[in-house]
């Protein structure tokens, strides 16, 4: 896909990926030690009533779900970042993400024109359907045709 490619109003869902116990506790006990992340026993008398993601983690899987199915293999180029990163409901282990990405806008560079800007709004869902996270995204990718 080239960024002729994003059409704005367009969505895209794909998925899944599987919220795995050990890689939660890893993950908590390296890059966010509370101990909701990090502690199955103490995080049962917490108001989540146990063992919750980081939404850092949950961040990290929603990545890797991005990079495999809706960035081009052939044209993606930077990222200048995020807007809007929303926790919205917790993640346990065990729980299946999804992603609907809906393509919001796409502008061709003008001091570039090999180039364009897409910014995607991005949900995170559960198996459940709920949104879990939410974020907009900005990527460049490289242009089909020069413009």
């Amino acid at each position: 896909m080239y960024f002729e490619d994003y059409e704005p109003g367009s969505v895209h869902e794909f998925g899944s990926i599987r919220v795995d116990e050990e890689e939660v506790l890893a993950f908590g006990r390296r890059f966010d030690p509370q101990v909701f992340h990090t502690d199955p026993e103490a995080a049962e008398r917490t108001e989540y009533g146990g063992l919750i993601a980081s939404g850092w983690h949950t961040a990290g899987l929603m990545m890797r779900l991005y990079s495999d199915h809706y960035l081009s293999k052939v044209a993606t180029l930077v990222s200048p970042g995020v807007d809007n990163l929303r926790w919205l409901r917790p993640v346990r282990p065990g729980d299946e993400l999804s992603l609907r990405v809906t393509v919001a806008e796409a502008r061709r560079s003008r001091s570039k024109p090999d180039r364009g800007l897409v910014r995607s709004d991005v949900e995170v869902l559960n198996q459940r359907g709920e949104v879990v996270m939410t974020l907009s995204a900005l990527n460049f990718f490289l242009c089909r045709t020069p413009g």
